[in-house]
């Protein structure tokens, strides 16, 4: 990928310029829906439904620097809306089609939205909240025909009225782009903000690692709602001019080797969560299946077990590459990959350009072998520029001219990065981080709860499960009605994936003395190992 005419803008390299180099009738993607009906998009189509897009928008007087999101399942309607918001320099925000209400003020509220596109079924949701939502000028709703209102209106009678022409503006390479929330162990979750220039590293990283060349068919399962499903769903493979299969069912092992097998996939980048779901299948089902098209599998999300990668082996007779990266960082940092010797349950080795350090707390910078605060030395061109609205959170994150993730690893001697956990208490499961205080949040908004406090434990499917602390209010004791009750209000309120997998009711939370839930102490306790030092809890 060559940036041309100091033309950075995502939505315009990611469609016009790949239309440009003569790729307009190659297939951008095979959309297949949750209902297995196939339907193929040109780079040409790209660029059009994108192009009308962004002259809708502009005709609703969005301008640059302002901010929709997209509150979707994933539909072609995902990709022109992302793509065509970019390309008139509108920050674009995704959103899980899974969060609560809570979830979706916390993000929408920060942002100062302008706008949001959505589906007719998820109205609701966004209409019990929108009362506190004063920046929210349009909802822009994807499978209704005509307009509802001046605030409701029919992406359909938007995209019929408006021209596949534009002239996406010369926009340079900080200008900002993606914005993604992600939760922390306190507070709200952050607005993680990035710049047009990311695209420099995503589309290195889509053909240095993911091995993506011309005559591949790539298959990214993850959502759009997560900084993979944007950096390598969207934006790495199409700035490429590669061909894309999106799928837009859940998860099924046949469907998703039927779509292995019948569409040629060659390359296919997914979570360990789901690689695990698979090798809990029936191994006969694979011997079904051609696979020889299908040269390599990478996984994203949490640390891949060596157990799978030894089932990948054993059963599909192929390598899993396990990547390492975050929304904060825009793309893949450290890497197994083609090439490279995979020891299995490392994160691999940095990408040329990229520095990783393992410091101590006290800021001295450790040796092989010693465990300390993963950190990556700052610059690098997919960098998140700010929290949004949140420049001392962000600031706090940067010391000495590093960036430190909040995760812990060690480094041997070989030069490869070994995971060892969170230094703080954020709950990575199935490869989505869930902030316990969110969690615990939504539990004290249940009349019969007094108390909650909410942790990540081993999970053999997951990585992590979230469990769930809770102290009832003397007149109330537990039950299985109380129980759905409170597994469906969290999911309402956060969202599905934060809902409790284990839920244990407790006399006390315990807390230190200045009222902080001390979660390492309920983690010990559930794990039955030593709590360590409990001079400051509150009597």
């Amino acid at each position: 990928m060559k940036i041309i005419n100091e033309q950075y803008n995502i939505g315009h390299i990611c469609t016009h310029q790949i239309c440009e180099l003569g790729l307009s009738d190659k297939p951008a993607f095979h959309w297949i829906s949750s209902h297995q009906e196939k339907t193929v998009y040109n780079f040409r189509d790209l660029d059009f439904a994108s192009n009308r897009f962004a002259n809708a928008l502009q005709s609703l007087g969005f301008k640059a620097g302002e901010i929709l999101f997209t509150f979707l399942p994933k539909t072609p309607e995902q990709f022109f809306s992302f793509l065509g918001a970019l390309k008139l320099q509108v920050i674009c925000g995704t959103l899980f089609s899974n969060f609560g209400d809570d979830a979706l003020l916390d993000r929408l509220g920060d942002a100062k939205a302008k706008g949001i596109v959505t589906k007719k079924s998820f109205l609701t949701k966004i209409k019990r909240i929108s009362h506190h939502l004063p920046s929210l000028k349009y909802i822009i709703v994807t499978d209704i025909n005509e307009h509802q209102s001046d605030y409701i209106l029919s992406y359909q009678a938007l995209m019929r009225e408006a021209s596949d022409y534009f002239v996406t503006p010369i926009t340079p390479a900080d200008t900002p782009s993606v914005l993604h929330y992600t939760s922390g162990s306190t507070g709200k979750p952050k607005g993680v903000l990035h710049a047009h220039r990311s695209i420099l590293h995503q589309s290195r990283t889509a053909a240095e690692v993911l091995n993506l060349s011309n005559a591949d068919i790539f298959w990214c399962t993850a959502d759009q709602g997560w900084v993979t499903g944007t950096s390598y769903g969207i934006i790495g493979p199409w700035s490429l001019g590669i061909t894309q299969v999106h799928y837009g069912g859940g998860y099924d092992a046949k469907l998703w080797f039927d779509l292995l097998q019948n569409e040629g996939v060659t390359i296919w980048y997914s979570a360990p969560t789901a690689l695990r779901m698979l090798m809990r299948e029936d191994a006969k089902l694979y011997k079904e299946y051609d696979l020889s098209a299908l040269t390599h599998i990478f996984s994203v999300g949490e640390p891949l077990n060596p157990e799978v990668i030894n089932w990948a082996r054993s059963t599909l007779g192929k390598d899993i590459y396990d990547t390492w990266f975050q929304t904060e960082t825009g793309g893949i940092m450290i890497t197994n990959r083609p090439g490279l010797e995979i020891r299995p349950g490392s994160m691999g080795t940095p990408m040329d350009g990229i520095e990783p350090a393992i410091i101590a707390d006290n800021g001295e910078l450790l040796d092989n072998n010693k465990q300390g605060n993963l950190c990556i030395k700052i610059g690098w061109p997919s960098m998140f520029v700010t929290y949004l609205n949140n420049e001392s959170a962000y600031n706090s994150k940067i010391k000495n001219g590093y960036y430190y993730t909040g995760d812990t690893a060690v480094r041997d001697d070989y030069g490869y990065y070994w995971f060892k956990g969170r230094s703080d208490d954020v709950i990575n499961t199935a490869g989505h981080l869930i902030s316990p205080f969110e969690v615990e949040s939504a539990l004290l908004e249940i009349e019969e709860i007094a108390e909650s406090g909410v942790i990540g434990a081993p999970d053999e499917l997951l990585y992590e499960k979230i469990v769930a602390f809770v102290h009832l209010h003397k007149q109330f004791n537990w039950s299985k009605e109380l129980e759905i009750k409170v597994r469906l209000h969290v999911s309402n309120r956060a969202s599905s994936i934060a809902t409790p997998q284990e839920i244990i009711i407790i006399e006390s939370i315990p807390k230190n003395k200045s009222g902080k839930i001390m979660r390492r102490v309920l983690k010990s306790r559930y794990l039955g190992q030593d709590a360590g030092d409990l001079s400051t809890l509150e009597d």
